[in-house]
């Protein structure tokens, strides 16, 4: 395996743990939209993470998250419920975002976090036992 790769991958995965930690953090401070935010980079970091191994990369994040459904979960490697995750999750983000007039909720922050240490939970150990052995 290219070492390479496998620096970016772990880089990649460092970068998406701490995007959640900072999500927690704004949680806990109140700062939902803020939270959704990082929560939803923290998704997004763990796929560029896996997608390394594909040496895949992509300045839109509709090209990683195309590249991820059509290779992961179309051909059943991830579940159907880490595509809700990452779809919902880049829904919401936009929305938190530039909708002038939306309100985050402490529930729907709190379900986006669980969500995020689902989905990065799984992207780790599919790494790990796919990549690196």
């Amino acid at each position: 395996m290219d070492e390479t790769i496998n620096t970016l991958s772990k880089y990649r995965l460092e970068k998406s743990k701490n995007d959640l930690k900072v999500a927690i953090a704004n949680y806990e401070s109140n700062f939902y939209s803020q939270s959704l935010n990082r929560s939803y980079y923290s998704i997004f970091h763990a796929v560029r993470a896996l997608l390394a191994f594909d040496k895949f990369d992509s300045k839109k994040h509709t090209g990683i998250i195309s590249f991820f459904q059509l290779n992961y979960v179309k051909t059943n490697r991830f579940d159907l419920t880490f595509s809700k995750i990452l779809i919902n999750a880049e829904k919401v983000r936009v929305e938190s975002d530039y909708n002038d007039f939306y309100v985050a909720s402490k529930e729907e922050t709190l379900n986006q976090i669980e969500n995020a240490k689902l989905f990065i939970e799984g992207i780790e150990k599919y790494i790990m036992e796919n990549y690196l052995v």
